[in-house]
């Protein structure tokens, strides 16, 4: 399957692509473009879009709070409450991600998250060379997640 979003990631935007090959769609392909093509592109490829303005999955604010892509995709593809190291990583991510005040999580790594993952992003705005480099910090974070989760 093809995967559809904006162009330039920096937290959600790269942490999404590393969850989908992981847990959803190992054979995923992501297609990064303008902000006002993700819904266009997506539809002429049949392609998921993620974390755009209504695209298949962004962020949504239920009555907790804002969460973000990552969660969103959990919840949809019935990963959420499975894993509690997963869903440790989604609420670090997402609390990363959203603005403070409207978070549904306030994760205290998130601090540590969001400065590598802008860090990343400031040594390239190739946004599959991003992926590659993050995909090991999500792979070590989640392994992180396992040992907090059962300690």
């Amino acid at each position: 399957m093809q995967w559809v979003t904006r162009e330039h990631g920096n937290i959600d935007r790269v942490a999404c692509p590393w969850l989908i090959k992981r847990f959803i769609d190992q054979d995923a392909q992501f297609i990064f473009v303008g902000r006002d093509e993700v819904l266009d592109v997506a539809k002429k490829l049949g392609a998921k879009s993620f974390d755009s303005k209504c695209a298949d999955f962004s962020h949504e604010q239920p009555p907790e709070g804002e969460i973000c892509t990552f969660v969103t995709l959990m919840q949809h593809h019935d990963l959420w409450g499975k894993d509690p190291a997963l869903d440790l990583v989604a609420k670090i991510v997402s609390t990363a991600d959203t603005n403070p005040e409207d978070s549904a999580y306030h994760e205290p790594e998130e601090a540590g998250l969001s400065a590598i993952a802008h860090g990343f992003a400031l040594l390239s705005e190739d946004d599959h060379k991003k992926i590659a480099w993050e995909t090991p910090m999500y792979d070590a974070l989640y392994e992180w997640a396992k040992k907090k989760t059962t300690s």
